[in-house]
């Protein structure tokens, strides 16, 4: 029988801490939720591992660094309001609950959306509403949002969702084709957004978010 809380505590202090995380209510958040909720029960003793965690067909929950990382460079307040897109069983919602006022997570795949409802029940994060839509269009209805969270990655610029950003809004995700792909930080001032890259990172793409084929004559 595996000891989670024991796992979690060494994913924290073995994954978290020695990629530069030093947000201490971030790790506090790491080290509450428990990620084994998260994924399909005969995966239960993988949660904790250094990897891209497969949940449902090509959809997973990303790294823990990864995700840990990304939260970090937004500098989330407690006063936000977050919109995590393509949030699968609700992993990264629950955390970033810990950290802000309320989240959206939006999901589009009729069997995460449910599963990431009945995690999130689970673990009491009652500021967290589940959203069902398509991933590419965002969840406009909630709007501003002071965050934006891609939850896996994109390879391309994810403009469409600039929009959706209060001014001093900021967007975090893996952008681009592995191995050149970035975690990118983008920040708006309400009428466009600027990017910069924050670290090397790879991510499972997610729905929506390939870049279009080239045309070839």
């Amino acid at each position: 029988m595996i000891d989670f809380t024991a796992a979690r505590r060494m994913m924290v202090d073995g994954q978290i801490r020695t990629s530069d995380v030093t947000d201490l209510r971030l790790i506090a958040a790491m080290l509450a939720v428990p990620r084994e909720r998260f994924v399909p029960e005969a995966k239960a003793q993988l949660a904790y591992l250094d990897l891209d965690l497969p949940v449902a067909g090509d959809r997973r929950l990303l790294k823990p660094m990864v995700l840990a990382k990304l939260i970090q460079a937004a500098e989330v307040g407690e006063g936000d309001h977050v919109l995590v897109v393509g949030c699968t069983t609700g992993y990264s919602a629950a955390v970033l609950g810990r950290l802000v006022h309320s989240v959206v997570a939006l999901e589009e795949d009729a069997t995460l959306v449910a599963a990431a409802r009945d995690n999130l029940f689970a673990v009491g994060a009652n500021n967290v509403t589940v959203a069902n839509g398509p991933l590419t269009g965002g969840w406009p209805a909630g709007a501003c949002y002071d965050v934006i969270l891609l939850d896996g990655g994109s390879e391309v610029v994810p403009k469409a969702l600039f929009g959706q950003l209060g001014v001093g809004g900021r967007l975090v995700g893996v952008v681009g084709r592995a191995p050149t792909s970035k975690a990118m930080l983008y920040r708006s001032n309400g009428e466009e957004a600027s990017g910069r890259p924050v670290f090397d990172a790879a991510a499972a793409l997610l729905p929506g978010f390939a870049e279009p084929p080239a045309f070839v004559f």
